[in-house]
């Protein structure tokens, strides 16, 4: 088989701030997987997780290493192609954002090889993907309202408003745990919430901004205003006070940062409710899979979730939706030059469509 990379950048509409920073726009890489005449598609996207970042330069270097390496290889090797990406990924040499996109890839070849969809070829059922939520990022009561506005359509007589998809039925995501302090994320969430469409659900991701005793008191105070769960409330690090904090909180705890692997999965198992499971921390649909059954497996919740990924991302998790109990896919949405199509928002889900593998397409060769 054949493997090819490709990096292209994209640009957010509103850039995204969360406890740790500020981005607007990424340079991804397109990983292309060919044999038989066949090519499936992957995305890897650079990320940081609070530790030490994933770059562009490192995913396209791990990639055109391994791709000779690889070249001797069917795709239907999936099993001695993952023992030796393993071999790779411990040592240090593999970012698990090139693993990503490689096995989205081999997921998306196989599903064109055989003609179907992949959560057709899983036997899965669209009908109980959920609805997806929409990121406002960390801002002043006033941005965030406006924010509120354009991802809603609320804002008629913005020239960007056509721009977005309908969303009407998706749920708010508000990403807390600002510098400035708890009263300043409760002034912004007060105004997000006057701002939302009447009977929006809402969740919280506060990146690991908060320390313990913030967190406890802003688990009560939101417990109170519609708000279903908390992300990450506490730093990676603190993970004995994060069984404190699941005590104390009135609302369920998921953790994103603290969760890379099912590996990561069973040591949290007696201080959270749920885990939030990325594409580029877990290195592809393959681990995701392997993750959600053990975090079922251990009585836990799954969301899915992104970083500045396209729609060829976002899709593939898509396909995996009906096993997610909370969705937050919604960072193609926020493109305003994704170079793909494949998922749609339909009554606020996020749902892929019936085309071989993933279903995804270059807008450039189908326009």
């Amino acid at each position: 088989m054949k493997i090819q990379i490709e990096t292209f950048t994209v640009h957010k509409r509103f850039a995204l701030t969360i406890s740790r920073g500020t981005t607007a726009q990424s340079t991804n890489v397109l990983v292309k997987v060919e044999a038989e005449g066949i090519t499936g598609w992957g995305e890897a996207s650079p990320f940081s997780a609070g530790g030490t970042p994933q770059t562009t330069s490192e995913i396209v270097a791990a990639l055109q290493e391994v791709a000779p390496k690889l070249a001797g290889f069917s795709p239907f090797d999936r099993q001695e192609i993952e023992a030796f990406l393993m071999r790779l990924t411990t040592e240090g040499k593999f970012p698990s954002a090139a693993q990503a996109g490689l096995d989205t890839a081999l997921q998306d070849w196989l599903g064109k090889k055989v003609g179907l969809p992949l959560w057709q070829l899983w036997g899965l059922d669209c009908n109980r993907i959920v609805p997806t939520s929409l990121t406002i990022g960390i801002s002043s009561p006033e941005a965030a309202r406006t924010r509120v506005r354009h991802w809603f359509n609320l804002d008629s007589d913005s020239p960007e408003t056509e721009a977005v998809p309908s969303t009407q039925g998706c749920a708010i995501k508000v990403k807390l745990g600002s510098p400035a302090g708890i009263a300043a994320d409760r002034a912004m969430f007060l105004a997000v919430q006057e701002e939302a469409p009447p009977g929006s659900g809402f969740s919280i991701d506060a990146n690991g901004g908060w320390t313990l005793e913030d967190a406890i008191a802003m688990s009560h105070w939101l417990s109170t205003r519609g708000v279903k769960y908390l992300e990450q409330p506490l730093p990676v690090a603190a993970q004995e006070e994060l069984r404190h904090l699941y005590r104390e909180s009135p609302l369920p705890i998921f953790v994103d940062e603290s969760c890379f692997t099912r590996a990561d999965i069973i040591p949290l198992a007696d201080r959270v409710h749920g885990i939030n499971i990325k594409l580029m921390k877990c290195g592809g649909l393959t681990e995701a899979m392997g993750m959600i059954h053990t975090a079922h497996a251990c009585g836990l919740q799954v969301m899915f979730g992104c970083y500045s990924d396209t729609v060829v991302a976002n899709t593939a998790l898509s396909h995996l939706s009906p096993l997610a109990d909370y969705l937050d896919l919604d960072s193609h949405l926020n493109l305003i030059d994704d170079p793909f199509t494949g998922a749609i928002v339909q009554d606020g889900r996020l749902l892929p469509n019936d085309l071989p593998g993933l279903g995804v397409q270059h807008r450039a060769y189908n326009s």
